[in-house]
């Protein structure tokens, strides 16, 4: 039941994590959000990024996938979760401009190699394609619910 848990909405650059059960609800493109779930301790977070890689200018900000995965865990970590017990679910990627840079592409790879190199299992994903996502997590049970958005049509 989701009924009853709080719910918070997910922008880009943004990452959730709390002790309180929450549905965490985000939209997505070419962004990926991981969900990170420890069975444990039954609880979860997640995080909304935009670009594969921080380049050292600037802040460090999470808008970066290696920089909000690190932020995901540490705030993981600071709510007593431990590393060997969180598993991850990927979303996003979308190639919605069928663009050849592969914005959405980069950053599921970036976040493969990321979650191989922290040992965290990805035990679900969905992810690529051209059409953006809306998912919905339960930071409770580690449930998320995904349907694909409308593709576009535009009339001249």
């Amino acid at each position: 039941m989701t009924d009853t848990l709080q719910k918070y909405y997910l922008l880009p650059s943004g990452i959730f994590v709390e002790k309180e059960p929450h549905v965490v609800d985000t939209v997505l493109g070419s962004c990926v959000a991981v969900c990170l779930y420890d069975d444990r301790l039954k609880v979860g977070g997640i995080n909304h990024y935009m670009l594969p890689f921080w380049n050292g200018q600037g802040l460090a900000s999470p808008k970066y996938g290696n920089i909000a995965m690190d932020k995901l865990i540490e705030k993981m970590e600071l709510i007593g979760s431990k590393r060997t017990n969180m598993i991850a679910k990927v979303f996003g990627g979308a190639n919605q401009m069928q663009s050849s840079l592969g914005v959405g592409q980069r950053n599921v790879m970036m976040v493969k190699d990321y979650l191989a190199d922290a040992r965290i299992p990805i035990v679900a994903e969905n992810v690529g394609g051209e059409i953006g996502r809306k998912i919905r997590f339960n930071t409770n049970n580690g449930q998320v619910l995904m349907k694909f958005l409308q593709k576009q049509t535009h009339d001249s």
